[in-house]
């Protein structure tokens, strides 16, 4: 297991910037979790996307390799393309496709991408998270609470506060660290910000991989679907 020592988030929209907040301190690196959550960037209806925690690591001199699942943003026939190349369909495609949150996301990928960001899509399976488990590194992931908790969807009070209702609730999105395998090689150990999630009660859990990777996917539904791997800049690239 990769030893993440991770807060309790603050408040329900600070999973992004706490979770990343691990991974900062587990390479070592002084910044606080006030100043992260003060630096990274929200949405207007809360909470952050994986990529804008990205390119966060690239302003700190990280590099940062994004695996995204993203069908709203991406196109699969892109992934062959250059960062140039990409960055110009994405521009193109704000051309079709409104939404704010369409845009947002849209924007803050072309700059991971003109920072040197790497993009990749690649089928998620338990062998991909071995080569980085074996490395050492953890993966910070976006994916459906609603279905990692098997919990009622929520909706967002005028507190900014979440509310668990199965008839008016939306699937919620969220962030975690993955740590590494557990010893019988078919769960997760997952670092959770989110201390008193419904199905675990707990910052660190095992959850059954399968289970992992469904929510992983799921996530799609809240923009999320994501995978990212920051490593020092003096560290060794991770092989293709």
């Amino acid at each position: 297991m990769i030893p993440i020592k991770i807060h309790t988030q603050p408040d329900d929209s600070t999973c992004g910037p706490t979770s990343l907040h691990a991974v900062y301190r587990y390479f070592k690196d002084p910044i606080s979790l006030s100043e992260v959550i003060k630096e990274v960037p929200y949405l207007d209806e809360g909470g952050t996307l994986e990529v804008l925690l990205a390119c966060h690591a690239l302003e700190r001199g990280y590099r940062a390799r994004i695996y995204t699942y993203n069908l709203h943003i991406f196109d699969p026939t892109w992934f062959q393309l250059s960062n140039d190349e990409i960055i110009a369909r994405l521009e193109e495609q704000l051309e079709f496709k409104k939404g704010t949150k369409f845009k947002r996301a849209t924007m803050a990928y072309i700059d991971f991408l003109q920072r040197g960001g790497e993009l990749r899509c690649t089928d998620l399976t338990k062998g991909l998270l071995k080569e980085y488990f074996e490395r050492d590194i953890p993966l910070l992931t976006g994916l459906s609470a609603t279905y990692l908790y098997q919990s009622a969807r929520e909706f967002t009070d005028e507190n900014g506060n979440s509310i668990y209702d199965d008839v008016r609730g939306y699937p919620m999105g969220h962030f975690v660290v993955l740590c590494g395998f557990a010893e019988d090689q078919k769960h997760i150990v997952v670092a959770d910000p989110y201390q008193e999630n419904p199905f675990f009660q707990n910052n660190y859990y095992e959850v059954k991989a399968s289970h992992l990777l469904n929510s992983i996917m799921l996530g799609m539904a809240t923009y999320d679907a994501n995978l990212l791997a920051i490593q020092p800049a003096k560290s060794e690239p991770i092989d293709e």
